[in-house]
């Protein structure tokens, strides 16, 4: 698996490859390569560069290239080079002739530097060398540079080998470029190529080689994918049990409807993921867009093709299990027609939801649209709402729904041919006094008065308006509307897809000195930051040893060991260099030595100060990674403070803090950009100055040890140089630094005193002194049979050896098992440690009592400091992220607005008090959209948590947890008053303030519950699609199936019934929202509301019904009626609220209390799924 920051995967070096090997595969005539060897050790970079040599000699390739840090082998290999200076071009012409233009000019190239460097020098005051009397003839600015180009002869000979070259033989050229493309092209498909297109293979061709990806990625990510066939089943056990059986007559009229409509909304719910999914391998699909792999529509419609088969088997799983439980009609007709529905809806939302991913460039915009549009096609799919009692103004919701269409379809095969027995307490009125059936009548909409059946179709004509005729009309309508939704997703990708050209630099609005940052070069400063003093700086003498380590991780079964043996140390004032081919375990073992890893086994001993690691270690040790993971709503001077204030002793004065956040700024040339955001690569700081920020992150927590994973990794050679020689002055200033480095040039190879060379597989091949200009090493290699040519660059020189790319067949790990050099290291290492442990048994007991007070920290600051400061970092990170804020204030107001004119002004009729649970039951919806969007910036969060401040026991998990609640909480509250007072009103609730207030109190409390819930969900999630997946599992087939809405508590299943419909926190939100604004109204019901029963001979509606009201609800329209009674089932809201088992006034207020006490358990599950989530890092045993 490639992998990526957070996901393991292969190493940094050989993901690079991977980018690299894909551009190649393009083949394209023309090639711009822009820092490509970035992360590769200079060996594979030099490969890198013969590659493009062959491919521009043997076919024919016009090939440019930026390189950084470039060795002289690379430098060769390239015809004509390219020297820029502030966007002024000083020198095109052959790479023979730029070193000696130059040096004609009277800059000095040092020995056995690397020419690329030099010619990069030159420009730069603090950098370049100028010979002896050419102080004051050198040019001295860009425009001089360029001046003296443009005078020179070597500009007029290019200027002319430009012009002489023949326009016909510059066309035939392209010419046979084009030809063998449009050849390369009709081979594949010619029937369905298209002229002038740069896509090398047909639409056809690119859709199906997306499918064959689609695949392979959906095997890569077999966790979610799994989660999903899953969740299929769950959800099956779960809402089919609660369905259970259903009897076939009056007694499921109500519920069967239920058990039809439950699946649309739990695979609608599902698919929501799909807009998460959409965003997720953006960046991918919009490279290879530009690599014109294929076009963004190809994706879209093989991603609505890799559907189907994923669809039918979770949909399949689930009716085969959910179909027979219910107890729907057991026809093969019958099942199959449902199957067939349900598939074709479910693939209708998830091309819906994506398409909502492919026209959004923002994904907050995308949740929010995809949380209002699952609730608004929920309400109107026939089923809260039925049609004919749908608003008139909202009507046609229902004809663009896919939701409603299958509703239909389904509905109408299961129960138009369907009869059943009407029985109490459907069948009024009951009891000992009424035994003749011809003057009892159904309360079921299109039954007979004085009959005792129920016609399934006449039922669902009245009731829903759902007609038989209509069933494989609607099959058709759902095709088309799949079809629409998966080509309107490719027009979206199409038109919509899109990437950040380059770094943009964002500066606090607040920031008195904004004006002058925005105008500092930001690619490089003018001052040499190894220019300032570094003595002020507290630095920690440590001697760091390391024996015998060895690593081992459970890979398919078997221990997989990735470090063999290694030892070393590194003494105050020493700067160690870490280096080997891309793979060879640099990584792993620096994590190790950092105790930064929390899985495997680790043997062997690691001493700091001749003592074990200590609690304190992580924190009192710096470590620069290859990533520069940070918060990227921050700024330069607040990620700075942030770690200083929080690393640091809690004894310091903030104000000293800060003054040293200053001189770190100062030392590494961050001060102009102290108030930039951060941003994202591509959005915020450049690569350089991430890596800058990074460094001073570790710097300002005065570490007593630094490790530093290739902190020169994408640097210019300045760049790369300036960070050495820092590193250099923290050495020797008595700062204990270990360095992996990839690609050094000669004179930055020489900036190191030690060095640890590994091989493959984490072995061995050298550790000691590098020596003067690399003698030492230079002298064990020649000593072992591998000389080093005398121009050639030492540290290229060596990887490639080890990496047997001379032919020898020298075993250089043994060869260093059985070396003196190994013996007098070893020894070296334990004479260090036992001097240590000397020195420290003859310090003063005062001072080695107040070390080790120190030492027993794990953390620098209390918690409760902790929680302040990471709140009030995120409160900040909200308030620079209005996407997210605006997105959800508006999901609540166009939910309440959505809410309040779906169920205007309520009346008090039979069907207006089912509303009133509608429209209670409706808000509940308003947190999918939420959770959705909530949940990818959780995880953001904590990946950057996990990923270095925990590492590095910058804060507490307790305290990051704490801080996610506490920052939402104003957002939540504006966000619950506004979704209040926009729906509220409008449904046409009591303005009493004893009731109105509870439900607004209800509505608050739900905001930080479903939060809550969110927040938990995404704690132990491994992305935000996984999180995606999970929410229909817990909060569908969970939390609403069993609140006593869908199906009332009566007819729960009993199972089911006597505990989760009590351990459900919706059922208490329902009862706390419901109670106050049903149960004193007083009923009245409409004309079409009340059922007519036939009266015997000489007796009224009040004497002949005076049995059956003294023990049930209602009352008689006409008591004094002697022929026909109309019968109303609720006198007041009271009566209806018992049939859904809230027997008592009091149930409001309880609910209240209950859902209260559900959120503090409920931020209580998220520090408990984070706790488990939390590993102990590995130390050495």
């Amino acid at each position: 698996m490639v992998g990526d920051e957070v996901i393991r995967g292969v190493s940094g070096g050989e993901r690079k490859r991977v980018s690299i090997a894909e551009v190649m595969a393009t083949q394209a005539p023309v090639q711009c390569w822009d820092n490509s060897t970035r992360g590769l050790d200079a060996s594979n970079a030099l490969d890198f560069a013969r590659v493009l040599r062959t491919m521009a000699d043997e076919e024919h390739k016009s090939i440019v290239a930026t390189l950084y840090q470039a060795g002289n082998g690379i430098y060769d290999l390239f015809d004509k080079v390219i020297v820029l200076a502030e966007g002024r071009e000083i020198y095109y012409g052959p790479t023979t002739e730029a070193k000696q233009y130059f040096e004609d000019m009277g800059f000095e190239c040092t020995p056995g530097a690397n020419i690329s460097d030099f010619l990069t020098s030159v420009s730069v005051p603090t950098e370049r060398q100028i010979r002896p009397g050419y102080e004051d003839k050198i040019p001295t600015s860009p425009a001089d540079f360029e001046d003296a180009y443009k005078t020179s002869p070597l500009f007029d000979r290019m200027v002319q080998q430009m012009n002489v070259a023949s326009e016909k033989s510059l066309s035939d050229e392209v010419e046979s470029i084009l030809r063998l493309r449009d050849a390369e092209k009709n081979r594949s498909l010619p029937s369905l190529s298209r002229q002038g297109s740069p896509y090398q293979v047909s639409f056809a061709s690119q859709i199906a080689n997306c499918i064959r990806r689609q695949f392979q990625i959906i095997w890569g990510d077999r966790w979610s994918n799994a989660l999903q066939i899953a969740s299929a089943l769950i959800m099956a056990l779960v809402t089919g049990s609660l369905f259970y059986n259903l009897p076939s007559d009056s007694t499921s009229i109500f519920t069967r409807p239920g058990a039809l409509f439950f699946p649309i909304q739990l695979f609608a719910m599902n698919k929501m993921s799909e807009t998460t999914a959409s965003f997720m391998g953006r960046r991918i699909i919009s490279r290879h867009k530009r690599l014109a792999f294929h076009r963004p529509a190809a994706y879209a419609l093989a991603n609505a093709a890799t559907d189907v088969p994923l669809v039918i088997l979770a949909y399949s799983l689930f009716q085969l299990i959910y179909y027979f439980i219910v107890g729907f009609q057991r026809e093969a007709g019958h099942f199959f027609a449902n199957w067939f529905m349900l598939i074709l809806c479910t693939l209708c939302f998830a091309s819906l939801f994506r398409m909502i991913g492919a026209w959004c460039r923002h994904f907050g915009l995308a949740s929010q649209i995809t949380g209002w549009m699952t609730m608004v096609f929920m309400v109107y799919a026939g089923y809260l709402i039925p049609v004919p009692s749908m608003p008139v103004w909202f009507r046609w919701i229902s004809w663009l729904n896919p939701a409603t269409y299958t509703f239909e379809a389904i509905m109408a095969k299961e129960m138009g041919d369907l009869t059943q027995d009407c029985i109490q307490p459907q069948l009024i009125p009951f009891g000992s006094a009424y035994d003749n059936s011809q003057y009892r009548s159904c309360t079921v909409r299109g039954s007979t008065s004085g009959s005792t059946i129920i016609n399934g179709e006449t039922y669902m004509n009245a009731q829903y308006s759902v007609y038989k005729a209509h069933i494989w009309r609607n099959a058709g309508i759902l095709i088309g509307f799949w079809i629409f939704l998966a080509l309107m997703t490719a027009v979206g990708f199409e038109i919509n897809l899109h990437s950040d050209s380059g770094s943009k630099v964002l500066f606090d609005r607040r920031s008195k000195k904004k004006e002058a940052a925005t105008k500092v070069d930001t690619e490089k400063a003018d001052e040499s930051a190894a220019s300032h003093d570094v003595s002020y700086m507290s630095l920690s003498k440590t001697v760091f040893t390391f024996k015998d380590i060895s690593y081992f991780v459970r890979h398919e079964g078997k221990d997989l060991q990735l470090l063999r043996g290694v030892s070393g140390y590194v003494k105050p004032g020493q700067l160690v260099a870490l280096m080997g081919s891309s793979g060879a375990g640099k990584t792993t073992l620096m994590d190790v030595l950092a105790q930064r890893k929390d899985s495997g086994t680790i043997e062997g001993s690691i001493m700091v100060n001749g003592k074990p690691q200590g609690i304190s270690f992580q924190r009192t040790t710096g470590y620069c990674e290859q990533n520069d993971v940070h918060e990227p709503t921050a700024t330069v001077w607040e990620s700075l403070l942030f770690s200083a204030r929080l690393r640091q002793s809690h004894k310091i004065p903030d104000e000293e803090k800060q003054d040293y956040v200053r001189g770190i700024m100062e030392l590494l040339e961050l001060t102009p950009l102290q108030h930039a955001i951060v941003g994202t690569p591509g959005g915020g700081l450049s690569i350089e100055q991430r890596k800058r920020l990074t460094l001073a992150t570790e710097l300002v927590a005065k570490p007593s040890l630094l490790f530093l994973d290739e902190p020169t990794s994408g640097l210019d050679g300045q760049s790369a140089y300036e960070i050495c020689r820092f590193m250099r002055r923290l050495a020797a200033s008595g700062q204990t630094i270990i360095c992996t480095i990839h690609q050094p040039s000669a004179t930055l190879f020489d900036a190191f005193d030690v060095l640890l060379l590994l091989a493959r597989g984490g072995r061995t091949t050298y550790f000691g002194p590098t020596g003067r200009k690399s003698a030492t090493v230079i002298d064990y290699f020649a000593r072992n049979g591998a000389a080093c040519p005398p121009h050639a660059n030492p540290a290229e020189h060596i990887v490639d050896v080890v990496q047997g790319r001379f032919g020898t067949e020298i075993d250089w790990p043994q060869t260093w098992l059985d070396s003196p050099e190994r013996q007098a290291a070893i020894t070296e290492l334990d004479a260090l440690n036992l001097n240590v442990e000397e020195k420290k048994d003859s310090e003063p007991s005062t001072t080695a009592e107040a070390v080790d007070e120190d030492q027993l920290a794990g953390f620098a600051t209390p918690v409760a400091y902790q929680v302040y400061l990471v709140t009030s970092r995120q409160l900040v990170a909200l308030w620079r992220n209005p996407d997210y804020v605006w997105n959800k204030i508006g999901l609540h107001i166009t939910n309440g607005l959505f809410g309040g004119f779906t169920y205007w002004m309520l009346g008090d009729g039979t069907f207006d008090l089912q509303l009133r649970l509608m429209a209670v039951f409706n808000f509940v919806f308003v947190a999918p959209g939420c959770i959705n969007q909530l949940q990818p910036l959780f995880i953001r969060n904590r990946d950057v948590f996990e990923t270095r401040e925990k590492k590095s026991k910058t804060y507490h998990w307790f305290a990051f947890v704490a801080a996610q609640l506490l920052s939402e909480t104003p957002v939540l509250i504006v966000c619950g008053t506004l979704a209040f007072v926009t729906w509220y009103f409008t449904v046409g609730f009591p303005t009493e303030a004893r009731i109105s207030g509870q439900v607004y109190l209800q509505m608050i409390l739900y905001e930080f519950l479903y939060t809550s819930l969110g927040q938990a969900i995404a704690a132990y999630s491994p992305n935000a699609y996984f999180a995606a997946l999970a929410n229909p599992i817990i909060i569908g087939a969970g939390l609403i199936n069993f609140c006593g809405v869908v199906v009332p508590y009566s007819q729960i299943t009993a199972f089911w019934r006597y505990w989760l419909y009590w351990l459900d926190p919706f059922t208490y939100l329902i009862q706390g929202m419901l109670e106050p604004v049903v149960w004193d109204v007083k009923v009245h019901c409409e004309p079409n509301e009340l059922t007519h029963i036939p009266l015997p001979g000489n007796s009224t509606c009040g004497e002949y019904l005076a049995d059956f009201l003294s023990s049930e609800p209602g009352y008689v329209a006409d008591p004094g009626n002697s022929t026909m009674c109309a019968y109303c089932p609720y006198s007041t809201g009271a009566d209806y609220m018992r049939t859904i088992n809230i027997n008592d006034s009091s149930y409001g207020w309880r609910g209240v209390g209950i859902t209260a006490l559900f959120c503090v358990s409920s931020y209580a599950l998220v520090f408990l799924m984070m706790k488990l989530r939390t590993k102990t890092t590995k130390t050495a045993s």
